[in-house]
């Protein structure tokens, strides 16, 4: 059964075991026929991004009818937050294929295979955040604290390099690699030592990589709504559309300059939603959240676009 209360959506096994299933549906058909290919082109790449985001907002609308506008507008704000983010990491995922020379055609399935491991610890992330916040409400405010941090560096350093090659180095450091790119996994070296191929620890470093997103991202999804059944389907959602994502646009992140920007001012502004729920026990609709996120985000993007226009077209 799905229903909505004032705060949550109520969501039993079976609502639980269609979700996963269609989840599931969906990332099999990826595999077999979609973004998951070697080889993916560009125009496969936006195809699929086009059906992960028609099926988000199908799955959205879906939630919204039958669960309440409540719920609804939160797995929108949610998935519209993620994905913003998920956007900001495409560049962290170029830096660690291009440190570790991993071949264009291993990429794909390299991102889907992180992505699924890093879907299935955000879900503890997710269950543990969720019960901290409703049993001890006091936890919103090292919430809030993180989330001010992580936007103030945002907006005062480069975080995205020195980010990516930290985790490349301390992958390195941690896991024997060779240098043959033709294999994938562990090979045997000629001191009788397993070693990984590059293949194998970007697949650790992309798992680690969104990790250490999560810390920024779950937090984010929370300040907007402690119902698990959306936090889950708008991470879900947002993770497994980023394959063909990085795809399409891994090329072009850079362009978008005063994206971090936006998001920067996001993070900060969600922290005092946070803290001004816990301190006047108010609740800002969310409906508010939702439109603040969309404004945010499309005027930072609008304006890396006319920018960048502008410097191209001078001599």
């Amino acid at each position: 059964m799905l229903a909505a209360s004032a705060t949550s959506v109520d969501a039993d096994l079976a609502v639980w075991g269609g979700l996963i299933a269609l989840l599931a549906a969906m990332i099999f058909l990826d595999l077999k026929v979609g973004s998951a290919r070697d080889g993916l082109t560009v125009r496969t790449a936006a195809i699929w991004s086009a059906i992960w985001v028609a099926s988000s907002v199908v799955f959205g609308a879906v939630l919204w009818g039958s669960a309440g506008a409540e719920a609804g507008e939160s797995y929108f704000a949610g998935y519209v937050m993620e994905k913003a983010l998920s956007l900001d990491n495409v560049f962290v995922f170029t830096l660690i294929f291009a440190a570790l020379a991993v071949p264009r055609d291993l990429q794909a399935r390299l991102l889907l295979y992180g992505i699924l491991i890093a879907l299935v610890l955000r879900a503890g992330f997710i269950f543990a955040g969720t019960q901290a916040l409703e049993s001890y409400s006091w936890v919103a405010y090292p919430f809030a604290a993180l989330l001010a941090w992580t936007g103030y560096r945002i907006l005062h350093t480069d975080e995205d390099h020195d980010e990516g090659a930290a985790i490349v180095d301390r992958i390195r450091r941690r896991i024997p690699m060779t240098d043959r790119t033709d294999l994938t996994g562990f090979v045997v070296a000629e001191d009788g030592r397993r070693v990984a191929t590059p293949a194998l620890a970007a697949l650790a470093a992309v798992a680690l990589a969104d990790v250490i997103f999560a810390v920024d991202s779950i937090p984010a999804i929370l300040a907007i709504t402690t119902d698990t059944f959306v936090v889950f389907a708008a991470n879900a959602f947002a993770l497994l559309g980023l394959r063909a994502l990085f795809f399409l646009v891994g090329g072009l992140v850079e362009r978008f300059r005063y994206l971090k920007l936006g998001l920067g001012v996001l993070l900060i502004t969600i922290a005092a939603k946070l803290v001004y729920g816990e301190v006047t026990g108010d609740k800002v609709p969310t409906a508010v959240t939702l439109g603040l996120i969309g404004a945010v985000l499309a005027a930072s993007m609008t304006a890396s676009m006319i920018v960048g226009r502008r410097e191209a077209q001078r001599p």
